[in-house]
């Protein structure tokens, strides 16, 4: 008994001391096709609405930003193999993602939506398309899926407005702000509209960054950061930067 006792002491110890360290550096995950949230400008530089979120964390954390960019569905099982530190990736809150990572307070909120052509009416046969990974691919399998609709799985955003105005989807379903802000202001946009925005209990709205299950010195570390921002304005100027207009941050 006595041993099982100090086995599990060495185990609560192990795991404690895995995430007890000083952050230098803070490597944020990052899917970079999804403007305007994360997207490769001309100049090939990663830039985007939580981009610079996570650039201005560090600043105000005083650690040195590292951005490791991954297909959305590749970076849970790289945060969990300890390949980054952190996904700031428009991540959605949702129960069975909390069952394997944790998660900072909120950094925006956004509802769901469809682009389509207008006067386009889906219905049995159509394809629409989706980000892998994402509460939409959730929603598209068990709502859409089930009234006969073709769904069909994208490694990135971009890969699915391609298909969209090449004729080959009907609709895409994705974050209503990073359609509108993003995919419809664009040339490639023109001709196409969102539609309604989604309700439904399988897409939460609030968006959060990932942290390794457990890594509570993380966690406090950008929520300090977060709130910081917040106070000092940060926030509400790339949030009118990005989405003139838009209240993105709910405070949930």
């Amino acid at each position: 008994m006595k041993k099982i006792c100090l086995f599990l002491l060495m185990l609560l110890f192990l795991n404690t001391s895995l995430f007890a360290k000083e952050y230098t550096v803070i490597r944020f995950g990052v899917d970079p096709n999804y403007a305007p949230f994360a997207y490769k400008n001309n100049a090939g530089k990663l830039t985007g609405f939580e981009v610079d979120i996570g650039n201005a964390l560090c600043k105000q954390l005083n650690v040195s930003c590292r951005w490791v960019e991954s297909d959305f569905d590749g970076l849970i099982p790289s945060l969990n193999a300890g390949k980054i530190d952190a996904i700031l990736a428009s991540m959605t809150v949702t129960d069975a993602r909390e069952q394997v990572i944790d998660f900072s307070s909120e950094v925006f909120s956004s509802p769901t939506a469809m682009v389509l052509r207008p006067g386009t009416e889906l219905g049995k046969g159509m394809a629409v398309g989706y980000l892998q990974g994402s509460i939409q691919e959730t929603y598209a399998r068990q709502v859409l899926a089930t009234q006969g609709m073709r769904v069909v799985a994208y490694a990135d955003q971009e890969q699915v407005y391609a298909d969209l105005v090449a004729g080959r989807l009907h609709a895409s379903l994705q974050d209503a702000q990073q359609a509108q802000s993003g995919f419809l202001r664009l040339p490639q946009g023109a001709g196409f509209v969102m539609g309604p925005l989604i309700e439904s209990d399988l897409m939460p709205s609030k968006s959060s960054i990932g942290i390794a299950k457990g890594n509570h010195a993380l966690k406090t570390l950008l929520d300090k950061g977060l709130a910081a921002l917040h106070a000092d304005g940060t926030y509400a100027r790339l949030q009118d930067q990005y989405f003139p207009g838009v209240n993105m941050y709910s405070g949930q």
